[in-house]
């Protein structure tokens, strides 16, 4: 019998006998990808974040993701260092926090990402000074009111746009990371973005996708050259999150309430220098890989013209 086939297989034309090899070859690779996300996704233990130092300094802690990752760090029993603009919500998640965790030191810095960034680094500079800064999440972010056009996107806000998402970022990692080096050990995770990473473009929010594109080389680079530090740089890529900058309210199954997302994210910190910590979200990075770039191009134009649609109709109201 085993001559019989190997007999039929002889028969068959070359170019089949090689996509049946190449068949058996990728087959144990296929299967260890699966094994592999499950085990990430659902049995890999999260890091004790303590071990890289006492403190966490998280920038935008006041909503959204950033605000529920300020809560799950408390909740892992380190200190906080919240660094936002507006001091009265500051002080509110400060309490928030002092009141759910009552061991919880927290310093806070008042820091306008969109003004004079160079005096709001050096406040930050002090409030750090003496700390064991081990974790630092750079969260805080900016993107368009809606989507609109690459010539509709006016001065202040393509300035405030790369001054938050890019100078800011960097600038506080700038900061922080020395603390970091002379310890030989830390962990930073940069709040990239699907619409850099996981489509081939995000036609009408041209700048912010590009913006988030900047953070994901720059974690990548930085976590090549401080890994042998004792330095874990990270960039986590969500999809949609239920949050006020996604016009998001409700979450579901695909779009994860803050707290959700900051839950699943926790687990990543310290591991893959990408990732994408919301399971869910990984599907849907799987299919928009699996369909031809032309096909995801026209499907994300058409979504995001009627963002823009809704967005001008809005204002138009606003101005009557």
């Amino acid at each position: 019998m085993e001559q019989c086939l190997f007999e039929q297989l002889k028969s068959q034309p070359l170019w089949l006998l090689l996509l049946i090899t190449l068949g058996f070859l990728k087959l144990p690779k296929s299967l260890f990808s699966i094994l592999n996300w499950a085990y990430v996704n659902f049995l890999r233990p999260a890091k004790n974040l303590k071990k890289y130092g006492s403190w966490a300094l998280v920038t935008g802690p006041t909503d959204g993701i950033g605000k529920a990752f300020a809560f799950q760090l408390a909740s892992k029993r380190l200190n906080l260092i919240l660094v936002g603009r507006n001091p009265d919500k500051l002080k509110d998640v400060s309490d928030s926090i002092k009141a759910k965790y009552g061991q919880t030191l927290i310093k806070t810095v008042v820091v306008d990402f969109s003004g004079d960034l160079g005096d709001g680094v050096e406040r930050i500079k002090g409030a750090i000074e003496g700390l064991d800064v081990g974790v630092l999440i750079n969260n805080v972010g900016l993107s368009y009111p809606y989507a609109r056009y690459f010539h509709e996107v006016d001065e202040k806000l393509l300035a405030d746009l790369i001054k938050v998402n890019v100078e800011g970022t960097t600038k506080v990692t700038q900061a922080v990371l020395p603390g970091m080096v002379k310890r030989k050990r830390g962990a930073i995770v940069n709040i990239g973005s699907g619409a850099a990473i996981v489509i081939p473009s995000d036609p009408l929010y041209a700048v912010y996708a590009a913006s988030k594109a900047y953070i994901d080389q720059l974690s990548r680079c930085l976590y090549v050259e401080y890994k042998k530090s004792g330095i874990d740089v990270q960039c986590q890529v969500p999809l949609y999150v239920a949050t006020k900058m996604a016009s998001i309210k409700r979450s579901s199954f695909f779009v994860p309430s803050t707290d959700g997302y900051a839950r699943a994210a926790m687990r990543w910190i310290g591991y893959e220098p990408r990732c994408t910590p919301y399971w869910p979200h990984t599907l849907l990075w799987a299919l928009a890989h699996s369909l031809p770039e032309w096909i995801v191009d026209a499907w994300r134009l058409n979504f995001c013209l009627g963002i823009r649609k809704r967005g001008q109709l809005k204002d138009s109201r606003k101005k009557e």
